[in-house]
């Protein structure tokens, strides 16, 4: 059985990144490392976005920006001008190279593409099992959703940001390659928080997701008629369907890193690291490896690594509202879009702001459902 000082169980977003940074600081050569995942990483199998006001370490495989963003519903449209944000697409494919380019000149690092099957922890080792093989670590990181854990409770609301993305290119010069749709309410709302949301690279190329932050998946079908129809409304009738992509990203507040223990983590979504409110991921994730990184240069003891914040409390006020009435999302973004500082709003949504700013932004919503949300959440969580 062959022994290293890390283990990646999983080698998601939060994984690569974590183990990017580790290399990029230097302070990890004598270190063996294995990241573990059935998934080889040669497919382009999702888009990541996230604003930034800078140059960032992943400028290489970001492959369009945006000054520029449209938030829309069935009454109003207006043009946000996020400056000095830029918006920023990353295409899977792109992240996993820059990634793996850098990690293949590692020496000591071991990338196997096999399944986990299991994984024990005892007071001096841990031992991951695969289809195959046995390997023992000292530090285990975790990115393997439980996802019976965090839908087993009730105290903390659990939702679904899900989708269907298609990449297509139109006869049909529709698109404004200048700007990105963030939210576009105008689709029928049936009920729940659904909006289409659109990355044009081109007059005539684009993706669009069909998105919605509920508790049950849709059919593969009905995603699909909903993008058509956005389609025909913006008079595309002959066009050619690129690539497709789909996802389910968990919406919770709940405290996954509980489950840390002295040496295993528990990272990406497995950890929390998923922005609750909104479902991005990418931003929050560069964040919080980061915040790892220069933690394992320092610490030895995993239960110390999060800290709560007060983004946290005011996520779990949305995702109450929306888990008991989930048809008021669009009211929500609408009532903070329509007249709130578009650039203010992007900082407070990567929890940035202080308390002052918070103000502002939170002043922007409907008042008496967060007033409700508060006393509701401390009803169920005091139980």
């Amino acid at each position: 059985m062959k022994h290293y000082d890390y283990i990646f169980t999983g080698t998601g977003l939060a994984a690569l990144m974590t183990v990017y940074k580790m290399v990029q600081s230097g302070n990890f050569k004598d270190k063996s490392i294995l990241l573990l995942d059935e998934n080889t990483k040669k497919k382009n199998d999702r888009t990541w976005c996230f604003w930034k006001t800078n140059n960032s370490i992943w400028e290489k495989c970001i492959s369009k920006k945006w000054d520029s963003a449209l938030f829309a519903n069935e009454y109003f449209r207006r043009g946000l001008d996020i400056k000095p944000y830029h918006y920023n697409m990353v295409k899977g494919l792109d992240f996993y190279n820059q990634v793996f380019d850098l990690l293949s000149k590692q020496e000591n690092i071991t990338f196997l593409p096999q399944k986990i099957l299991d994984i024990k922890e005892s007071e001096t080792i841990i031992l991951v099992q695969t289809e195959s093989e046995s390997f023992s670590c000292a530090k285990l990181f975790n990115s393997i959703y439980n996802k019976q854990k965090a839908e087993s409770q009730t105290k903390y609301p659990v939702l679904q940001q899900h989708f269907i993305g298609w990449f297509i290119k139109s006869e049909q010069a529709v698109f404004n390659p200048e700007q990105a749709t963030f939210m576009d309410f105008s689709v029928e709302q049936k009920g729940n928080t659904r909006f289409m949301y659109v990355l044009p690279t081109s007059k005539t190329e684009a993706l669009l997701e069909y998105t919605l932050f509920s508790h049950h998946l849709l059919t593969k079908e009905e995603y699909e008629i909903e993008i058509q129809k956005y389609l025909q409304k913006l008079g595309v009738t002959q066009y050619e369907i690129v690539e497709k992509e789909q996802g389910s990203i968990p919406m919770s507040c709940y405290p996954f890193w509980k489950a840390n223990t002295k040496n295993v983590i528990n990272i990406g979504t497995s950890g929390g690291w998923t922005k609750a409110s909104t479902g991005y991921t990418f931003k929050n994730s560069d964040k919080k490896s980061s915040e790892l990184v220069a933690f394992l240069q320092r610490e030895t003891n995993f239960t110390k690594f999060h800290q709560k914040s007060k983004f946290w409390f005011y996520d779990l006020l949305l995702l109450d509202i929306l888990d008991r009435k989930n048809e008021l999302g669009s009211y929500i973004f609408s009532s903070m879009f329509k007249n709130g500082n578009p650039a203010l709003i992007f900082k407070f949504l990567d929890e940035e702001t202080s308390f002052s700013e918070d103000i502002q932004v939170i002043l922007k919503c409907p008042k008496m459902l967060f007033v409700k949300a508060l006393f509701h959440v401390a009803r169920n969580t005091a139980k």
